[in-house]
């Protein structure tokens, strides 16, 4: 059994995953890395949002960055995260497919 301190983090980790505008990003970023710029445009929010979702979603350790120049390109931090996204959606599919 795990303590209630770590659980909690756990939970605090998942909260991450509820917000619609970064699990987009993160959809985005399985393929590979990109900048705010491309974000920005591929899912039609002002570059301002999507550098607040990707802070949110660095200072967790969802993402990381690389800097090429004067660009900021961000990538999925690990495997473990392409993991979870893919089986949220897997889950996801099965169930609507459950229902048809």
């Amino acid at each position: 059994m795990h303590s209630k301190e770590f659980l909690g983090g756990l939970a605090e980790f998942f909260k991450i995953f509820g917000d619609a505008t970064r699990i987009r990003i993160l959809d985005l970023l399985i393929n590979g890395e990109l900048s705010v710029n491309e974000i920005s445009k591929k899912l039609d929010v002002s570059q301002s949002a999507v550098s607040h979702q990707l802070k949110t979603l660095r200072n967790s350790n969802l993402v990381k960055t690389n800097k090429v120049g004067q660009t900021v390109y961000y990538s999925i931090a690990d495997e473990h995260i392409s993991v979870i996204l893919k089986y949220g959606i897997i889950h996801l599919k099965e169930k609507i497919s459950y229902e048809d």
